[in-house]
């Protein structure tokens, strides 16, 4: 389990495993999303960069019913 520290400014760094396994680069902007308290940061991609993510992706448990539009 990796934790992280905030900082005076509420900055926390990423660990590099977890910033490796996501492929989050400098630069990149992420979403972030709040739910019962916990924050969910998700990269956000290109149209063009995502083609093929989603091969094998196991959706069970991705969204509530509540996030639906």
């Amino acid at each position: 389990m990796n934790t992280v520290k905030v900082s005076k400014k509420y900055q926390v760094v990423i660990p590099e495993n977890l910033r490796h396994e996501a492929h989050i680069k400098p630069g990149d902007k992420m979403m972030v999303i709040a739910k019962h308290g916990i924050l969910q940061y998700v990269p956000i991609h290109s149209i063009k960069e995502t083609k093929g993510m989603i091969r094998g992706l196991d959706v069970t448990a991705l969204r509530d019913k509540t996030d639906r539009i």
